[in-house]
């Protein structure tokens, strides 16, 4: 179990002679801006990409979904390999490895093409959050870990925010083809960047202070230096691991819709323009770059306030999923593209209201294996998030309407909310 003391007074960071550890956030919010990047240039530039190659509705549905199930599939693999050989080599290896192909998605010619190439391209941004989230457990305390997730989803969601006008822009100048090769560009230079600077340990950074490092340590649960061994029979059999993983289907899946879909909806339902279109998309992912932020600080401060970490992880939560219940459903039957507009902003608000405090949960209950951890719950939510395409065209062709998919992800998010009545942050999956 994990002490529910509070952390050591915040005063005490007064004392700290180097923030290394901020840097370190830092270039982890730029990986995800990255990742964002990578990904929401498609969804973006998908109404082009349907019309040079043929594709229907439900097609492009399929290669959304080929992205979605080799990110979900390689997150339990990544989670593992991280917790092995360190998130220096891991992200190094897995950027160079999607931006790749992100830039092989400008030579895709038909529908399997594309689905083979962002099918390996999910495959490579598999180990991206996991990695980080294995470096946070080395790299800060306690009482930083949930602003630190919200931060850095907050930096993937202002890129997935920006992402469809740029898209839109590049593609107006230069074509999509073009514009996925300056994308997967970005991610070759991070890559360069993180080798040379980060070290998978703070005792091994050399601008790291003995204050600094004392900070980072603070308030941790004792743990073995080292333990190799996983017990997956272990994990498997935590009704913990299984509340995580289950709630965070129902956020994947809520998400991916968001980010798959808005482009289309707001063009081919609200009449708007490629261009107006990207940027309307971008709104509702600029309300929740900000929620994923204060979601994050608000557990830590009532943590650090309150002491009490159960509390402080699912009172944040559980109102994040009732807001995107409430006005999913609003924006779908709102009449006023402007109001559609706003009250999808304030659903998605909602929905990443919910994100850092998620991923400070493998930080809690993971420890050594937050990796793996962290790699499980995500592989569940883009399970959802590769279901999503697909479940929402053919619900999509079956009805005939916008609304019985989004009635579906308003459900979802009802449900995530419940299951975080469960979720305890204290205990343990692996003891």
């Amino acid at each position: 179990m994990l002490s529910s003391d509070p952390p050591m007074a915040t005063a005490g960071t007064s004392l700290i002679r180097t923030s290394v550890r901020y840097r370190v956030l830092w270039m982890t919010v730029l990986l995800y801006a990255i990742t964002y990047m990578d990904r929401v240039c498609m969804s973006a530039a998908a109404p082009v990409i349907r019309k040079e190659l043929g594709f229907d509705t439900l097609t492009i549905g399929l290669v959304f979904s080929a992205f979605a199930w080799g990110y979900s599939l390689f997150q339990v693999p990544s989670g593992w390999l991280v917790d092995r050989i360190g998130p220096r080599r891991m992200l190094v290896a897995i950027v160079l490895w999607w931006s790749t192909f992100t830039m092989l998605t400008a030579a895709a010619w038909s529908v399997s093409s594309l689905m083979v190439i962002r099918f390996l391209f999910g495959v490579g941004e598999a180990g991206s959050f996991p990695s980080a989230t294995r470096a946070f457990s080395r790299w800060l305390a306690i009482s930083e870990r949930g602003l630190a997730q919200g931060v850095t989803h907050s930096g993937s969601r202002l890129a997935g925010a920006l992402t469809p006008l740029a898209t839109a822009v590049l593609i107006g100048s230069w074509g999509w083809r073009t514009a996925f090769g300056l994308f997967g560009a970005i991610g070759i230079v991070w890559a360069i960047i993180w080798f040379l600077w980060y070290r998978d340990r703070p005792e091994d950074h050399p601008g790291v202070s003995p204050e600094e490092l004392a900070w980072i340590h603070s308030g941790k649960p004792q743990q073995k230096p080292h333990e190799a061994t996983l017990s997956w029979k272990e994990l498997l059999r935590s009704s913990n691991m299984w509340y995580v993983c289950s709630m965070y289907f129902c956020y994947g899946y809520v998400l991916w819709l968001f980010l798959n879909w808005l482009p289309t909806y707001f063009s081919e339902v609200r009449g708007f323009s490629l261009v107006k279109s990207g940027v309307y998309a971008g709104i509702p992912l600029l309300a929740g770059t900000a929620t994923n932020a204060l979601g994050g600080w608000w557990s830590d401060r009532i943590y650090v306030q309150t002491g009490n970490l159960r509390f402080s992880r699912r009172v944040v939560p559980l109102i994040g999923f009732s807001v995107a219940v409430a006005f999913i459903t609003l924006g779908i039957l709102a009449k006023s593209p402007v109001m559609a507009i706003l009250f999808m902003a304030i659903a998605v608000a909602g929905l990443e209201l919910t994100t850092g405090v998620s991923w400070a949960i493998p930080l809690d209950i993971g420890q050594n294996h937050a990796g793996t951890v962290s790699g499980l719950m995500n592989m569940f939510g883009n399970m959802g998030g590769a279901l999503s395409p697909i479940v929402f065209a053919l619900l999509l062709e079956a009805f005939h309407s916008w609304t019985p998919p989004f009635v579906l992800a308003s459900f979802l998010c009802l449900v995530g909310g419940l299951l975080w009545f469960k979720i305890d942050p204290g205990l343990l999956v692996v003891k």
